[in-house]
């Protein structure tokens, strides 16, 4: 089965899968082989970034920078027929406010997911943290009509899956999606990320795509596939589910 877009009026109910990281990038880091596991399953998905991705580098200054990246995470959604939005904050200049709030609502309600994948509330940098606060606090308030933004309200609780930490430092899952079958897929949409690939050797001293097939088989191991992606239900009423929601 092939990797196809479907969007807008083609969306279903029950079908629609909204992934919020801070930058470009995370998203593929964390959870890209489950991304292009329910894209393939003929899911909707929207990966949504709330950052520029404008501080990363050594070399390259930030409005260039920005551009760069916004094009490194458009082809990577491509590659799972999936849409890129960036909701504009700098790096590192990213809080939880009325106006990112705001900004989180409306990608909510325009995406109308069923289900969101985010940062862990204990991940390792502000923008992380500062994410999964507002895509929580974000996903109740999208259902309230009288909130009004731009966008209408949506009419749906979606249900909130963390995303592993980075090396899974001081996380534990309570779900793992076996991706092995999709494993090529999460690297591809990664080495589009090439302006990070290189920041990340300088800065953190880690080759990026060495250090996630070290995770995905070490979760993998814990669950008896070669590779996975670990998670952890957001286990508040009434986003609790009594099916399987991850693929």
């Amino acid at each position: 089965m092939g990797y196809k877009i479907i969007l807008g009026r083609n969306q279903l109910r029950g079908k629609n899968v909204l992934g919020v990281g801070a930058h470009p990038d995370d998203l593929e880091i964390l959870c890209g082989g489950t991304l292009a596991k329910y894209a393939k399953e003929g899911y909707s998905v929207v990966m949504g970034h709330l950052c520029r991705g404008d501080k990363g580098h050594f070399e390259i200054e930030s409005e260039e920078l920005a551009k760069i990246r916004s094009k490194e995470a458009a082809d990577a959604a491509r590659e799972i027929g999936a849409r890129s939005v960036c909701l504009g904050f700098n790096d590192l200049e990213l809080y939880v406010n009325e106006n990112s709030r705001k900004a989180v609502v409306d990608l909510i309600r325009e995406a109308k997911p069923d289900i969101i994948i985010t940062h862990s509330p204990n991940d390792y940098m502000p923008d992380h943290v500062a994410t999964s606060r507002l895509v929580f606090d974000a996903s109740f308030t999208a259902t309230l009509p009288n909130f009004i933004t731009e966008k209408p309200a949506h009419t749906v609780m979606p249900t909130i899956f963390y995303a592993d930490t980075l090396a899974g430092i001081d996380f534990q899952p309570t779900d793992y999606v076996d991706i092995t079958k999709c494993w090529r897929k999460k690297v591809k949409m990664l080495s589009k990320h090439k302006s990070q690939i290189t920041w990340l050797k300088k800065h953190d001293n880690i080759d990026i795509l060495e250090f996630i097939e070290v995770n995905a088989r070490f979760r993998g191991q814990q669950c008896g596939v070669k590779y996975a992606e670990a998670f952890k239900l957001c286990e508040v009423w009434p986003r609790i589910k009594p099916r399987r929601l991850l693929p």
